[in-house]
């Protein structure tokens, strides 16, 4: 874990960065489709949503877990399948890094990122590493 200074147009610097975010992407995309099979089902994002984002819940139950894992399954789950592909997992990401950038506001901020974050990799672009 690192600590980094961002802000919003660091965050949506990388989203525009097409080539950068698709890279970003496609790494997730991998490390959630674990078996390579080219889709990502309901059990693979529970397992993996901790790789995008911390969950915190009011309620810590497994049931509360799924529920949360389920509305967000379906919201982007847009050919209704079962299964996230690629395009619809990058929608997903998209849209959590925006909300990201929403709740930083265009003033810096200090926060603590884990090394392959979501966040970092928007600090990585903005400096060229």
């Amino acid at each position: 874990m690192s600590v980094a200074v961002l802000d919003s147009n660091t965050v949506i610097r990388f989203i525009e960065a097409k080539e950068a975010f698709k890279s970003c992407v496609q790494k997730y995309f991998k490390l959630f489709d674990s078996d390579g099979g080219g889709a990502i089902c309901r059990e693979k994002f529970r397992a993996g949503l901790g790789w995008l984002f911390t969950v915190e819940l009011s309620s810590p139950t497994k049931e509360g877990v799924d529920e949360f894992c389920g509305v967000i399954f379906d919201k982007f789950d847009e050919d209704r399948n079962g299964n996230l592909d690629l395009n619809e997992f990058t929608s997903l990401v998209e849209e959590i890094m925006r909300a990201m950038a929403r709740g930083m506001g265009s003033l810096p901020v200090i926060v603590a990122v884990d090394q392959d974050s979501l966040l970092r990799m928007a600090v990585r672009h903005e400096i060229g590493s």
